[in-house]
């Protein structure tokens, strides 16, 4: 049995065995709570799937709404028809009223057709279906839920799989390094929240945007599920990582690659940098600018982190010196 992580000192030594032993005991547990959150994940794919559908689901709606694409063509039609109907329904109850001029069999065979025609401009008037991404393959519809759950599955376990590594590697550290290690651990997961977020609001909604107008006059779009949710999974895990900045520029800073006076030095560098990232992804000027400004914002809070942790630092080595 594999000995518990609190229970390992830094000056504690085990053989290679119980080391073997204990990594596998973390493996079963990660993969556990993977099986766990992928079974729930399962149990509400349709949830899921319709949380993951919206940003498309919104800019199909518009493209639909504006005629563009088979679903276009066909919401026009609708719409023609509706028009045709309420206009019917107009002639139907002048006909109808006392001294229309129209007989009283005429009224009486009109006096049917009035309810037919509210129920099928009720019907007309919904609005445009065809928003959710298109299946070419009979076991698409499987495989893609399937790939959905399995990328939430892992985002939901993501801390309990950090905190096992956490747990594997927290022995070889010295006390002082298991407190930063402490911090840095419990902030991967949130951050990686956070960036996920950011990409499902702001990312996700512009690239789509984008990629659904661009030539949209030329092309009868259609959406393959299969490539919108690789599309989606590979957008949010992006941004997921990109958020893991503070993360990186702490270690970095702790292990003495770079100082944060030198950061802030070169912050001109990393405005240029979070350009570029947000330049890459698609979307407009505004996109830009709403990708820009919280990366660099991200940058600003790590070496404003990594400042306070090394003026701490400074501080502790003074006290023990004197």
């Amino acid at each position: 049995m594999a000995t518990a992580a609190a229970s390992i000192g830094h000056e504690d030594r085990i053989s290679v065995v119980e080391h073997l032993t204990e990594l596998r005991v973390r493996l079963i547990v990660s993969l556990a709570a993977l099986a766990v959150a992928f079974g729930v994940c399962m149990w509400q794919n349709h949830a899921l799937l319709k949380i993951i559908n919206k940003p498309l689901s919104t800019q199909t709606q518009k493209q639909v709404k504006k005629g563009n694409g088979p679903l276009g063509a066909t919401y026009t039609v609708q719409q023609s028809a509706r028009t045709v109907a309420t206009q019917l329904q107009s002639v139907v109850s002048t006909l109808e009223r006392p001294g229309s001029g129209a007989t009283p069999a005429t009224r009486s065979a009109l006096a049917g057709v009035t309810p037919q025609l509210r129920k099928a401009i009720t019907r007309l008037s919904k609005a445009p279906e065809g928003n959710k991404p298109v299946t070419l393959g009979i076991g698409e519809p499987f495989t893609t839920t399937i790939g959905v759950a399995l990328i939430f599955a892992f985002i939901l376990a993501l801390p309990v799989i950090l905190f096992e590594l956490y747990g594997f590697v927290l022995p070889a550290l010295s006390p002082d390094r298991q407190k930063i290690a402490s911090s840095v651990v419990a902030a991967i997961p949130l951050l990686f929240i956070v960036g996920v977020a950011f990409g499902y609001f702001v990312v996700l909604p512009a690239a789509v945007r984008f990629f659904q107008n661009f030539n949209s006059e030329q092309f009868n779009v259609l959406v393959q599920a299969s490539q919108y949710y690789h599309f989606a999974a590979v957008t949010l895990l992006a941004m997921g990582l990109v958020f893991q900045v503070p993360v990186a520029i702490l270690v970095a800073t702790r292990a003495g690659v770079v100082t944060p006076r030198q950061l802030r030095h070169n912050r001109r560098y990393a405005v240029i940098a979070c350009g570029a990232v947000a330049a890459f992804l698609p979307g407009d000027a505004i996109t830009l600018i709403l990708e820009t400004v919280p990366l660099y914002l991200l940058f600003e809070a790590s070496v404003l982190l990594a400042s306070i942790v090394a003026r701490r630092e400074r501080r502790r080595a003074d006290a023990t010196a004197g």
